[in-house]
C-alpha cells in the first residue's frame, strides 16, 4: 500500500507535467515535411531554374543597357520582379496544392490524423515546412546570383536583395496559403496540381487582361482601377517591389501614379494589409474546411 501510495502521485505529476504542446506538434509535422519537400525534385528544380534566370536576366539587362556580360544587381532587380511574378507563384502554389491532395491520395493522411495530433496541428505542421523550403530555395536562388555578380566584381545593393528575397517571400507565402486551400477541397493531388496551374495563369495573364478590358469596356475610375489592382497578390508585389526600390510606379500606368500621389508613404502599409490578407485569410478557410471534412 505504501509503494503504491508513494508512486500513484508521482505518476499524476507526470503526466501533467509533460502534455501534448501545440508548438511542439506543429514542430514535428513541420519537420517532416520539410524533410520531403528538400528531397523531392521540385525544391532542386525550382532553385536552379531561378538561380540560372536570374543571371540570364542579367545578361539581358546588360544588353539593353548597351554592356557586355553581366549587368549589376540594381538593374536585375527590375528584370528580377517579372521573373518572380511567373516562378514564384507556380512554385508556391503547386507546392502548397499537393501536400494535403496527395497524403489523402496515398493513404498517409489518414495515418497522419491517427496521431495523437489536431488537424489543425497538421496543417500548420505542413504549411510552416512547406514555407521553410520555399524560403530556402528563394534565398538559394537569390544567393548564386547576388553571389556570382559580386564574384564578377560588379556592385551589388544589398538593401535590393533584401527587399527582393523579403517580398518574394511574402508572395510566397500567400500564394502557398490559396494553394493549402486547394489541396484541402480537392479530393486528388492531379485535381489539385491541376486547379492550382489554372489559378496561377488567371493571376499572372487573365487578371491583366480583364483589368484593362474592363477599365477600357466599363470606363472605370482611377479609385477602382487601383482598387482592382490591389486584389490580385501579383499586382501588389509588383507595385510593392518597385515602391521598396525608388522607382517610380507610373511604370504600371494611371493607377500606379494615383496610389504615389494619394497615398505616399502609407503605401508599404497598404501592400503589406494586403499581401496579410492573401496569406491569412485562405489558410483560415482551409483550416475550417480540413477540420470538417473527411481524410478519406
Amino acid at each position: 500500500m505504501t509503494t503504491i501510495a508513494s508512486w500513484a502521485p508521482v505518476e499524476r505529476k507526470s503526466a501533467v507535467a509533460k502534455p501534448p504542446s501545440f508548438a511542439r506538434n506543429v514542430l514535428t509535422v513541420s519537420r517532416r515535411e520539410l524533410r520531403d519537400a528538400v528531397r523531392s525534385r521540385w525544391f532542386l528544380l525550382y532553385t536552379l531554374a531561378f538561380a540560372v534566370l536570374g543571371l540570364a536576366v542579367s545578361f539581358v539587362s546588360a544588353a539593353g543597357g548597351g554592356g557586355v556580360g553581366l549587368s549589376g544587381f540594381g538593374r536585375t532587380t527590375a528584370g528580377l520582379i517579372n521573373l518572380v511574378l511567373l516562378v514564384v507563384p507556380l512554385m508556391a502554389l503547386t507546392a502548397g496544392s499537393a501536400s494535403i491532395a496527395s497524403d489523402r491520395e496515398r493513404g498517409m493522411l489518414a495515418y497522419l490524423l491517427a496521431q495523437p495530433l489536431s488537424r489543425t496541428e497538421v496543417l500548420l505542421g505542413k504549411y510552416v515546412g512547406l514555407a521553410c523550403s520555399l524560403l530556402a530555395s528563394l534565398s538559394l536562388g537569390l544567393g548564386v546570383c547576388a553571389g556570382v555578380l559580386a564574384w564578377r566584381g560588379l556592385a551589388t545593393h544589398p538593401a535590393s536583395v533584401l527587399w527582393l528575397a523579403a517580398l518574394s517571400f511574402a508572395l510566397a507565402l500567400g500564394m502557398l496559403s490559396l494553394g493549402m486551400l486547394i489541396s484541402v477541397l480537392a479530393r486528388r493531388a492531379s485535381v489539385a496540381v491541376g486547379t492550382a496551374i489554372f489559378v496561377w495563369l488567371a493571376l499572372v495573364f487573365v487578371t491583366d487582361l480583364a483589368i484593362m478590358a474592363g477599365a477600357i469596356a466599363l470606363r472605370l475610375r482611377i479609385e477602382e482601377l487601383l482598387a482592382l489592382s490591389l486584389a490580385n497578390p501579383l499586382q501588389v508585389f509588383k507595385m510593392w517591389s518597385l515602391h521598396a526600390v525608388d522607382a517610380s510606379l507610373d511604370v504600371l500606368g494611371p493607377a500606379g501614379l494615383y496610389a504615389t500621389e494619394e497615398f505616399g508613404r502609407t503605401l508599404h502599409a497598404i501592400f503589406g494589409a494586403c499581401l496579410a490578407v492573401w496569406i491569412v485569410l485562405p489558410l483560415v478557410v482551409a483550416s475550417v474546411v480540413f477540420s470538417r471534412r473527411s481524410p478519406l
